[in-house]
């Protein structure tokens, strides 16, 4: 099992090989769940240039009228900052952005990436990249695979 350290973003998190845990002293995880598991990553298509993270905030994050600030943000395999996608439907850059919820049950959102390098507006290579959710000073870490048309 090989194990990453994401020390340089400060995650506080191990990657191993598509899962995540809490990093000693952390607390677990946050009710988040994100629509797709460790066999099935979220993985841009060729043709379409835009990348959705879609993710499910529970009822019990929105009780007494409660905002979560989320944050999404893509890093290269360098810890370097690539992007930060938008909440679909909003236009609004997921960067502390505090989120509602008109149903107890909790919301689903999508973030889309359009799959260009933030600071250079070129395109994003093929390989992998590292997404982290924050929500409310709790972070989840996963990868994405990009592919490139040949």
């Amino acid at each position: 099992m090989r194990r990453f350290a994401w020390a340089m973003l400060g995650l506080g998190l191990w990657v191993l090989d598509g899962g995540v845990e809490p990093a000693a002293g952390q607390d677990p995880q946050p009710t988040i769940e994100l629509q797709h598991n460790r066999f099935n990553p979220v993985t841009t298509i060729p043709f379409n240039p835009v990348t959705t993270i879609p993710f499910t905030l529970r009822g019990t994050m929105f009780l007494k009228g409660h905002r979560p600030v989320v944050s999404l943000r893509i890093y290269n395999v360098l810890a370097q900052l690539v992007a930060i996608p938008v909440l679909r439907g909003t236009g609004k850059a997921l960067d502390g952005l505090a989120l509602t919820c008109p149903t107890p049950l909790g919301c689903r959102y999508n973030a889309d990436w359009v799959g260009v390098i933030a600071n250079t507006g070129q395109p994003a290579a093929s390989g992998v990249y590292i997404y982290q959710l924050v929500i409310d000073g709790q972070r989840v870490t996963k990868k994405i695979v990009v592919k490139q048309p040949q």
